[in-house]
């Protein structure tokens, strides 16, 4: 199945993320960010499922809470994708 890590700068903006999503009824779970994703060491990550992404960016954008970076995953790999 495929999923999107929207990656967040701490575990406290990922979770205003997941609040933020979780008002807008959207489902979604933090992650600590895989190391090899992002040059920061300690990036959380929101996980969704990817026929959300459209709806989570302009929830995200709308509460002033910008993704550092956003990757695809799809069968344990992951490509960048540009919002």
């Amino acid at each position: 199945m495929e999923h999107y890590l929207i990656i967040a700068r701490s575990v406290t903006y990922a979770q205003r993320m997941q609040r933020a999503l979780g008002l807008a009824g959207i489902r979604s779970q933090i992650y600590r960010a895989p190391r090899d994703l992002t040059d920061t060491g300690c990036a959380y990550a929101v996980q969704l499922s990817a026929p959300d992404l459209a709806s989570a960016l302009q929830v995200l954008h709308r509460e002033r809470l910008d993704p550092v970076q956003i990757f695809l995953s799809q069968k344990g790999s992951f490509l960048e994708v540009r919002p």
